[in-house]
């Protein structure tokens, strides 16, 4: 059964009165949109609970419960209102390389859209947690992209004609410019990433004892000019300039504190999130 999202809802969720019409513009103003009001978390994967990549499943937690969600999850509700709203999409398989060497190889757990528009490639990603795009990106090489936060490009490595791979070396990066520098955000491979690969991703993400989300707190989202992302105990708040501004949650009613008021996600009174790198004094 094909999936219609409730638009309504969502477009409530977001705090979205904009224009409906499948423009590049639109598509900019709900990237931005979305990430300022759907933070990033995977708080389910700490505390036990499946990560259900149902489409139903997703619109109501994230939209109906007022939760956040990872990559899998966000993405696939921006794909199903993207794709009812008139947008040919596709979701492509990317390795998150945030903090990670070139030689080394993570698993393609990562998804992100390549949607079609006008005879352009854009690349949008509202789950990539503090790196999320707020704006979408051509997906062209070599050319720095101003966004709604920081700038994005796309590099390739090894021999390309243009986004056409040509080698097994060949290898495409999307980095994301951070103070003076450039750093990978992702590397993508361009091919499409079905709901069965979704699926084993999901599964490796909040399942598999390495997952990162395992064992630690992590999340995220996008202010009108910065970001606010809490990693553990340290809540980072950083503005247009980049710089961020530390400070430390001292105990665990204080954090249930921050998720609500910083990110608006609301847990019971003595919920605790069984993490080895959250550990109180």
């Amino acid at each position: 059964m094909t999936f219609a999202p409730d638009l309504e809802a969502y477009f409530a969720r977001i705090g979205y009165r904009g224009s409906r019409e499948p423009t590049l513009p639109t598509l900019h103003a709900l990237s931005l949109h979305h990430v300022r009001a759907i933070p990033f978390e995977a708080l389910d994967v700490l505390l036990g609970r499946r990560i259900d990549l149902d489409p139903a499943a997703i619109e109501h937690k994230l939209v109906g419960q007022a939760r956040g969600g990872y990559c899998f999850e966000q993405n696939t509700l921006f794909l199903h209102v993207l794709g009812a709203l008139g947008y040919q999409v596709t979701p492509l398989s990317a390795r998150v390389r945030v903090s990670r060497p070139r030689d080394y190889t993570p698993a393609r757990t990562h998804v992100c859209l390549r949607v079609e528009l006008d005879g352009t490639s854009y690349l949008a990603d509202v789950g990539v947690g503090a790196l999320s795009l707020t704006s979408a990106i051509r997906l062209v090489l070599d050319e720095a992209q101003d966004t709604a936060h920081e700038p994005r490009r796309l590099i390739a490595e090894g021999s390309w004609d243009g986004l056409a791979r040509r080698g097994p070396q060949a290898r495409l990066f999307h980095q994301a410019r951070l103070g003076a520098d450039w750093h990978d955000v992702y590397e993508l491979t361009l091919e499409e990433m079905p709901a069965i690969d979704r699926e084993v991703g999901n599964w490796y993400t909040s399942a598999h004892p390495g997952s990162h989300f395992k064992d630690r707190l992590m999340v995220a989202r996008a202010t009108d000019v910065g970001r606010i992302t809490l990693v553990n105990r340290e809540l980072t708040r950083r503005g247009s300039d980049g710089v961020g501004h530390v400070t430390t949650v001292e105990t665990p009613e204080a954090l249930l504190a921050v998720l609500d008021g910083e990110f608006g996600l609301r847990f019971a009174p003595g919920t605790r999130f069984p993490c080895p790198a959250l550990v109180w004094d």
